[in-house]
């Protein structure tokens, strides 16, 4: 009967520290609430990305993963970037070639078979 009355006023005691930690009987008081996490957007705004960037890109977790509207304007920008590139490339890789056309053939190379035929006429 004695254990019985110590193991009861033990779990009482058990009991009344724990709440009092938890409602915040200690010096700092209750616990702060969490500020929900938001996304800060570290994509540049000013400037073509880069590959760090994109390495360093981190969505904040939500109750079911990320957040569908962050993930889809970073990469709604990223598809935007990859055509203005793409874009970019597919010029540039036209002027190179028609700049080495020119170089091996010379003016004439470009002509089509009309304007060689009035040449051919002329002389």
């Amino acid at each position: 009967m004695v254990l019985f009355l110590f193991l009861v006023i033990a779990l009482v005691v058990v009991v009344g520290a724990v709440t009092l930690a938890v409602v915040g009987g200690g010096e700092s008081g209750a616990l702060p609430d969490a500020a929900p996490e938001r996304f800060a957007d570290p994509l540049p705004p000013d400037r073509a990305l880069r590959r760090a960037d994109v390495e360093a890109l981190r969505f904040p977790l939500t109750l079911r993963g990320y957040r569908m509207v962050d993930v889809d304007d970073a990469l709604g920008r990223l598809a935007a970037e990859l055509a203005e590139r793409d874009a970019h490339i597919a010029e540039l890789e036209a002027a190179l070639a028609g700049a080495q056309a020119t170089a091996v053939g010379g003016p004439g190379l470009l002509k089509t078979q009309k304007d060689a035929a009035e040449e051919e006429d002329d002389q």
